[in-house]
């Protein structure tokens, strides 16, 4: 492991991390993949380690730590081949969980952030809406202010944790005249009345809840408004960042999984008389593929680097999701072709890992959307600023 990044000390929590997800996450995985449900004791599980706040304040139970150790969470779930998993945990403990350590109140923080921390409750982030997609500036739900409270109604969609979560951070428009600066945050607990969810069927991540959740007349307390009103799309903007790295980090991690796959596989499988790792057009593809998750893994670690240093990065996070997520597409599709017939085998990992794969170009902001961020920056010299 590049000592560069990481430490005795990371190494050690990433053993241990592995040894628990072979032990606990491992033997549920094809039983979840098939249900399209992970059972609610494994949040436990992953609170009782501490894995869900290894860079949250100590004050919640947190643990916090530097940003390598929250690359190592994600780069070991992306190696269990069940991207849905990887999607509820990450989803829970760096969106939703994200937007109640930086926005919640102090009471927000002690009923959510505490529990969210130690797994006993799941949360979900509601931003995408079915007519908007990657316009976040232009979603339709609205809180509006009645009294002491505000009545939340529209609808989101391809929400992770959509079904069984305790609680949503959503966003809505306090202010729809003022379009994106009149989006508001909110946390809203699962049993309110009002809030329903459809769960949704997918491609790939079938392990995952994913859900479309409609909000009819949904009344909750003023006090349920995360940081200032009108405020939500600059919150939303600077947590892009962390997202897009996760999931560049996801997407090398999962990479590097496929071609360790491939390598093992290569060095068994005989045809001709020898070893399939011994022709050169295979050795070569394996080589190129091999070099180009390597780059975007540098580049990711770069990147994270600069992050724990408290550097804005949302052009390098940009870069990294956009040519992350087209490496692991590529990648994958060339190590499921190493594989020949078994590659699209469901016994084998590449035809789910392929599949769950897909995902990582659309959500988070579509690469044409990341495209078209990086050349605001470098062709029309556009600044993104944190929110203050």
């Amino acid at each position: 492991m590049n000592s560069m990044y990481f430490t005795e000390e990371h190494n050690m929590f990433r053993q241990s991390l592995k040894d628990f997800l072979q032990k606990e996450v491992v033997p549920h995985i094809e039983k979840w993949e098939k249900d399209g449900t992970v059972e609610r004791f494994i949040w436990k599980k992953f609170g009782d380690m501490g894995f869900f706040g290894v860079n949250y304040p100590e004050a919640y139970g947190g643990l916090n730590l530097d940003l390598f150790y929250t690359v190592i969470f994600l780069e070991e779930l992306q190696k269990i081949n069940s991207g849905g998993f990887a999607a509820n945990m990450w989803a829970h403990a760096y969106l939703a969980m994200t937007h109640v350590n930086a926005e919640g109140s102090e009471a927000i923080k002690q009923k959510y952030l505490s529990a969210s921390i130690s797994g006993d409750m799941i949360g979900c982030l509601c931003v995408t809406e079915p007519f908007g997609g990657s316009d976040v500036a232009g979603m339709r739900t609205t809180a509006v202010k009645q009294g002491d409270n505000y009545v939340i109604n529209g609808s989101k969609t391809f929400i992770t944790n959509g079904v069984y979560s305790d609680y949503l951070v959503v966003a809505a428009k306090t202010n729809p005249e003022l379009g994106n600066k009149g989006i508001s945050m909110f946390i809203i607990d699962r049993d309110t009345p009002g809030v329903s969810s459809t769960k949704l069927d997918k491609l790939g991540w079938r392990a995952s809840d994913t859900a479309e959740i409609a909000f009819d007349n949904v009344t909750i307390p003023a006090s349920n408004l995360m940081g200032e009103e009108n405020k939500g799309f600059n919150y939303i903007m600077q947590h892009f960042a962390f997202e897009r790295l996760i999931m560049g980090v996801n997407a090398h991690a999962r990479a590097e999984y496929a071609l360790d796959y491939a390598k093992q596989y290569m060095s068994e499988r005989k045809a001709f008389g020898q070893s399939i790792n011994k022709f050169q057009a295979l050795r070569h593809a394996f080589s190129d593929a091999y070099g180009y998750m390597e780059v975007c893994k540098e580049f990711n670690y770069s990147v994270a680097y600069r992050m724990n240093k408290g550097v804005y990065v949302v052009k390098e996070a940009t870069v990294s999701k956009l040519q992350s997520t087209k490496m692991a597409d590529e990648v994958i599709y060339q190590c499921l072709q190493f594989l020949g017939g078994y590659g699209y085998m469901e016994e084998y990992p590449m035809a789910r890992l392929l599949r769950d794969s897909r995902l990582g170009p659309i959500g988070g902001g579509t690469s044409e959307i990341l495209r078209e961020i990086i050349a605001k920056i470098e062709l029309d010299g556009k600044d993104y600023k944190p929110a203050t």
